[in-house]
C-alpha cells in the first residue's frame, strides 16, 4: 500500500507528512515529528502514557491511526505550556506537589488532567480519580497526582477570577 500524505496541526504548527496508513498517531508524533514527550507504553490503550489532545479531546494516540488525525488539531505535552519559559499550571503543580517519579506516565497524566479541568474547573477528588482512570502510574500511588491536579484547579480558578495567569 502506498504512503499517504496527511496534514497535522500539532501544537499550533502545521506538518505535512507522508506515512504508511497503518501507523499510529503516537508513532508519527515520536518518529516523524520527534515529539518524544508522548510515550508509547502498552501500545494497547490501557496505560494512558500516549495520551494527547485531539481537537481538545483526550485520546490514546497509540490507538488512533495518524490518518484519522489528518487536518485536525493535536496537542502534545510539548505544546501545553504557554511558552518555552513558562510551565502550564498543571505542569507547575506536578512539580510543586512532587507528583513526578520516573516520569513515564507524566505527559499522559497531565494531558488527561488538562482535558478534565477544561470540562470541570472544580473537580472533586472522586472526579479527578475518575478522570485519570485511563492512566496508569507505577510509582506514585496517585495521591500526589490527585493533589497536584486539585492544586492546579485551585490556582487556575484563582487566576481566572483575577483575570491573570497562574
Amino acid at each position: 500500500m502506498a504512503k499517504q500524505t496527511i496534514v497535522l496541526v500539532v501544537n499550533g504548527d502545521r506538518y505535512e507528512v507522508a506515512i504508511d496508513p497503518w501507523r499510529s498517531l503516537a508513532e508519527v508524533l515520536r518518529e516523524d515529528l520527534r515529539l518524544i514527550g508522548t510515550k508509547i507504553g502498552c501500545n494497547q490503550g490501557d496505560c494512558g502514557a500516549c495520551t494527547v489532545l485531539l481537537d481538545g479531546r483526550s485520546v490514546s494516540s497509540c490507538l488512533k491511526l495518524a490518518v484519522e488525525a489528518d487536518q485536525r488539531e493535536v496537542t502534545t505535552i510539548e505544546g501545553l505550556a504557554p511558552s518555552a519559559d513558562t510551565l502550564h499550571p498543571i505542569q507547575r503543580a506536578f512539580v510543586d506537589k512532587g507528583a513526578v517519579q520516573c516520569g513515564f506516565c507524566t505527559a499522559g497524566m497531565i494531558l488527561s488532567a488538562s482535558f478534565l479541568l477544561e470540562n470541570n474547573a472544580s473537580p472533586t477528588e472522586e472526579e479527578i480519580r475518575l478522570g485519570l482512570s485511563g492512566n496508569i502510574c507505577r510509582c506514585t500511588g496517585y495521591n500526589k497526582i490527585v493533589d497536584a491536579i486539585q492544586s492546579a484547579a485551585d490556582n487556575m480558578n484563582a487566576a481566572g477570577d483575577e483575570g491573570g495567569q497562574a
